[in-house]
């Protein structure tokens, strides 16, 4: 399995912002909480102090975690291709549906991956079933439920 994690520029900056948030700001005001809890006393039975601790626990978790995402970032290139690939925004029609439903969806690396906004993940049955595939052509997606057949209208 890969280390890469495959992020666009919106997404890499979103992560450097979520880190430059919780290394300037919330670590501080965890930082703060934990010395007002030491000054009340007694740590063995301080609910505000545990309290803290556990936050402390969250935000220093997070950070390593954004900061290895950053590490392992590889960035998507956007480029002018007629394949649908990593970074791309396809619009395909459901060639099995009574409906003829045409939707959009940008091609995004996992951890960036939001589909209630239309960003579905490159390891998506859908991504993996257009990907590398051409305005006109009609692509078979495995998916658990079944196959399913779309054809891609357009590639941006």
């Amino acid at each position: 399995m890969s280390n890469k994690v495959y992020l666009t520029n919106e997404g890499f900056l979103e992560i450097e912002e979520e880190l430059n948030h919780l290394k300037e700001v919330k670590r501080p005001e965890v930082i703060k909480a934990l010395k007002d809890a030491r000054a009340l006393g007694d740590l063995s039975e301080n609910a505000d102090y545990d309290a803290a601790r556990n936050e402390q626990a969250q935000v220093e978790g997070r950070i390593k975690e954004l900061e290895q995402l950053l590490e392992k970032a590889e960035l998507i290139e956007k480029r002018d291709t007629d394949k649908v690939g990593l970074g791309t925004t396809v619009k395909i029609k459901y060639i099995d549906d009574d409906d003829d439903d045409v939707e959009e969806y940008r091609i995004v690396g996992s951890k960036e991956a939001d589909p209630s906004n239309d960003k579905i993940s490159n390891e998506s049955p859908l991504a993996k079933g257009v990907m590398g595939h051409k305005v006109g052509e009609v692509c078979t997606v495995e998916s658990p439920n079944g196959n399913y057949h779309v054809e891609i209208i357009e590639i941006k």
